[in-house]
């Protein structure tokens, strides 16, 4: 209990008599000071006192698919720091293969009462992935935000980079340059996402008077090399222009075409999806559809704390204008 005491005064920079009279319940101690002890014992992994289990924790989970992918370490800096300024602790949790699921996440933070969670990319996003832990969330009444896709009969709000307007400025921006056959990466069939960007790419062609060949379509894992494996297949099909669902899947094709001995932009064009770090320092440069991932960071913490304060949250969808940033990946096809 001494160590207890003493560990928990430490991180929150007060006496281990402070700490005491808020484990007893005893009177004297500010809210704020109260709420930071509360919140130091979740940190330090220690059980609240019976009297408090009651009270939801001042943490935040934070669950994302992966780290890898500069995208998601984005979001987490953002939505991280957005949370500390409303006094929120994030828990993160990162899914690994093998490792710990989605769903055990759930439990995890459900145990440690936590005020909400905000999930940026992960199963949500996979149409015909399990769901169970979403609606148990919703069953105990748990404040939730999605980031960049909603799941069908549930209540939560959710922020997303409007998909089809990302693609129809990453296909316009090749066919303005000349390309005429255009292929386009995807994530797996039931990533909705994905879904939706094929979705615009096949209206817009349509509307051009024109039809958008299944074979220009493949898909992929989201990795380097399913954008590598992806984009072989396109140019063994003969496009000249390729739209990726993510900067990842980009640098993947980018690789597909230098393995086949083909120059990119003068052979051969791609466009990413996110704009995440470091791809103005690729070779070449790489054109892609930026997310507005501080301004969609922010209104997820928004939307969190509204719902926390009990204040009634559109259940709807926030759509974000993406913007295209064109670098060296991307120029007129080569010419017969």
């Amino acid at each position: 209990m001494t160590r207890r005491l003493a560990q928990v005064a430490k991180k929150v920079g007060v006496s281990e008599a402070t700490v005491s009279r808020v484990l007893n319940g005893k009177p004297g101690v500010s809210e704020a000071t109260r709420q930071s002890v509360l919140t130091a014992l979740d940190v330090l992994g220690y059980e609240r006192p019976t009297q408090l289990r009651g009270e939801r924790a001042r943490l935040v989970g934070l669950v994302l698919p992966e780290l890898q992918n500069p995208i998601f370490p984005a979001f987490a800096e953002v939505i991280g720091g957005a949370l500390a300024q409303q006094g929120l602790t994030p828990v993160l949790c990162t899914q690994t293969k093998g490792g710990v699921s989605e769903a055990d996440y759930v439990d995890l933070l459900l145990q440690q009462q936590v005020s909400g969670v905000v999930f940026a990319g992960g199963l949500f996003a996979q149409a015909d992935a399990p769901h169970d832990h979403y609606h148990q969330l919703a069953e105990r009444n748990i404040p939730v935000v999605l980031i960049n896709a909603s799941i069908k009969g549930l209540n939560f709000p959710c922020v997303s980079c409007d998909d089809a307007v990302a693609v129809e400025q990453a296909w316009r921006h090749l066919a303005s340059l000349g390309h005429e056959r255009i292929g386009l990466v995807l994530g797996p069939g039931d990533h909705v996402p994905s879904r939706r960007k094929l979705e615009a790419a096949r209206a817009m062609v349509e509307a051009a008077g024109g039809e958008l060949p299944d074979e220009y379509v493949v898909r992929s894992i989201f990795s380097l090399e399913g954008g590598q494996a992806a984009a072989t297949r396109l140019l063994e099909r003969g496009v000249t222009g390729i739209v990726c669902a993510s900067d990842p899947l980009a640098l993947g094709a980018i690789r597909a075409a230098r393995r086949r001995g083909l120059s990119v932009p003068s052979q051969v064009s791609v466009v990413g999806y996110d704009d995440s770090a470091f791809m103005n320092c690729t070779e070449p440069p790489l054109s892609t559809v930026r997310q507005p991932i501080e301004a969609m960071g922010r209104a997820a913490v928004e939307l969190l704390c509204a719902q926390i304060s009990g204040t009634q949250t559109d259940p709807g969808e926030l759509l974000f204008e993406p913007e295209l940033v064109v670098r060296g990946s991307t120029a007129p096809p080569p010419t017969v």
